[in-house]
């Protein structure tokens, strides 16, 4: 008996086999023809029981029965639109314009959507622009507000063209190995948007553009959620690790990686300045205006010791450019524009670090207007990929404008009083050094105003190992004026300050509101193991988005997982926190 059940067993199993072998098969094709591009319909399963609803009304449709299989796809790919426009916040906007998709290309996928998604923002701002242009501005202030504005219009195209291009060059099931670039840009693009909205001054002339600029913000907004959602489907089908096969930095090569080091670079320099005719040129911009065209890898710039007082902008076109001092406080370049005198914060900066891959070493940035003059920027940085080693950044208010993309900090000498470190770039400051300087009478003292406008951008300040502190000669007066970490400048705010030793001059209160009650449940704040007097967090103001984090939070905001630096800024050659330990 026992032989005979163990002969059915057998003859069960057999059968059951040759079922997982056709399973095995059926599912090999499936996903063959997933992997060459009819991997939607499984992507987006809510379509499947908007089609099976489709399905049981048109069962009874004999008009639907017999319609054109280009209607038929029109109406599928109708659908897909209502299932990709659910993940973005603003469902109208999206709907409208990627149904015109749908209508002139039946067969329409995914990856088709998210481009032309984000191609039309272009036009939007095209429009937006035209708008603008209508617009008298009949000042001098007025003129150089509207010319930031056309300004960062320019780079906000540019970083759409970028965006719309990546995507084109990639499948759908790889499109994960490009969502950080294309978040980076797309969060740029926000920016720049709120960068022209905010170069102009209150009144009937700033609300115009901003009403200009709704239909191109609330595109970009979903561009990053078509982002978010297509790329976390693609994962779903990615059938192995996209990573480098030598595990080399994304846009370092281990020559480069060498200047991160705590000394000078020991590499020849390509040219040298000296303020003392001992160099190829006496002053800065000289240098940048003799660039090689076309010039391949890594251009370094030895700037000697000095006082250099020009302002200087590293252009989006000179990209990967090296400068490296003599010391913060023996090579150190310097301005006074500011807001009172009549020009943009934007255009205030000392220096300007634009073109990708930028490097500054041992050098000082300052700008000398002085509290009374207001917004006076010593530093601005637009440079994606750009690092900053053991250099100083002096000025009062808006000392230092973070402005957009992916930025590293290690080592520096900040100090200021107002908003002294802003902006909306994904930054991370490591082991810097940050004083409070005295403001003007009845003022308050801020570290940080962080200026993310929209939920969906990946940026935020953080600050990693810092120490926060009063400047020598505000240490008498600190009790008289008040000091907090940071302020909401934009809606979603977003700034984390981590194992940093913190003073007793900020306010036990921590954080400060902007105006009223903006921003205060959107916002995001968080500390994390710090220490000193300053660091205590049970008097925290109670906004919905202040909280202490633990470990598992505060390690989305590390080099490695914020920057995607783990690649680029660690190696053999460099001293550089990535993410904690696990230990």
């Amino acid at each position: 008996m026992a032989f005979q059940d163990f002969d059915l067993i057998e003859e069960r199993n057999k059968i059951t086999r040759k079922k997982k072998v056709q399973r095995i098969v059926t599912f090999s094709v499936v996903a063959s023809i997933a992997i060459i591009g009819i991997v939607v319909a499984v992507v987006f399963v809510n379509i499947n029981k908007i089609d099976e609803k489709g399905d049981k009304n048109t069962s009874n449709n004999q008009h639907h029965k017999q319609s054109s299989p280009k209607k038929q796809g029109s109406q599928k790919s109708s659908k897909l639109v209502n299932s990709i426009c659910g993940a973005t916040d603003y469902k109208a906007t999206c709907e409208s314009h990627l149904q015109k998709v749908a209508n002139s290309n039946p067969s329409a996928q995914p990856k088709d959507f998210l481009k032309s998604a984000i191609s039309v923002i272009s036009n939007e701002l095209d429009k937006a622009m035209d708008e603008a242009s209508k617009i008298k501005f009949d000042s001098p202030k007025m003129k150089a507000a509207f010319d930031v504005c056309k300004k960062v219009m320019e780079d906000a195209k540019q970083e759409i063209a970028s965006s719309a291009s990546s995507v084109n060059k990639v499948d759908l099931e790889k499109l994960s190995s490009k969502t950080h670039d294309l978040d980076n840009w797309l969060s740029a693009v926000m920016s720049y948007q709120q960068i022209c909205i905010d170069s102009i001054p209150e009144g009937e002339k700033r609300t115009k553009i901003e009403k200009a600029l709704k239909t191109s913000k609330e595109l970009t907004s979903n561009s990053l959620a078509l982002v978010s959602h297509l790329s976390s489907a693609s994962q779903k089908f990615s059938f192995r690790r996209l990573l480098p096969s030598d595990n080399l930095p994304f846009w370092m090569s281990n020559e480069e990686r060498r200047i991160l080091k705590a000394d000078a670079p020991k590499q020849k320099p390509n040219i040298t300045v000296a303020k003392d005719g001992s160099g190829d040129f006496t002053k800065i911009n000289d240098a940048l205006a003799a660039l090689p065209t076309g010039y391949k890898g890594r251009y370094v710039i030895y700037i000697k010791e000095g006082t250099y007082e020009e302002h200087v902008e590293v252009s989006k076109k000179m990209v990967n450019i090296t400068m490296f001092g003599d010391g913060s406080q023996k090579t150190i370049i310097t301005g006074n524009k500011n807001f009172v005198d009549g020009v943009p914060t934007f255009q205030t900066a000392t220096f300007a670090a634009i073109g990708d891959g930028f490097m500054a070493q041992s050098i000082g940035f300052r700008n000398t207007a002085g509290a009374e003059k207001h917004q006076a920027v010593a530093l601005r940085v637009q440079s994606d990929r750009s690092i900053f080693i053991n250099c100083r950044m002096e000025a009062y208010q808006d000392t230092l404008y973070a402005q957009t993309h992916r930025q590293f900090y290690r080592g520096c000498y900040i100090t200021g009083t107002i908003d002294f470190i802003f902006g909306d770039a994904a930054a991370i400051f490591q082991t810097c050094n940050i004083y409070v300087r005295k403001p003007s009478d009845n003022q308050k003292n801020i570290v940080t105003a962080q200026g993310r406008a929209d939920k969906r951008e990946t940026t935020g300040i953080v600050l990693q190992g810092c120490h926060i502190m009063a400047a020598e000669e505000f240490k008498s007066d600190q009790s008289k004026f008040r000091t907090y970490l940071g302020r909401p400048w934009k809606e979603y705010s977003r700034t984390i300050v981590m194992e940093t030793e913190i003073d007793d001059l900020i306010d036990p209160a921590g954080w400060l509101e902007w105006q009223g009650d903006f921003a205060l449940k959107t916002l995001y704040y968080a500390e994390f193991n710090n220490k000193g007097s300053g660091a205590e967090t049970k008097n925290r103001v109670k906004w919905p988005g202040v909280k202490v984090i633990n470990k598992d939070e505060a390690n989305k905001f590390t080099v490695s997982s914020f920057l995607q630096g783990e690649s680029w800024l660690k190696g053999e050659d460099i001293s550089v926190p990535v993410r904690f330990s696990h230990a």
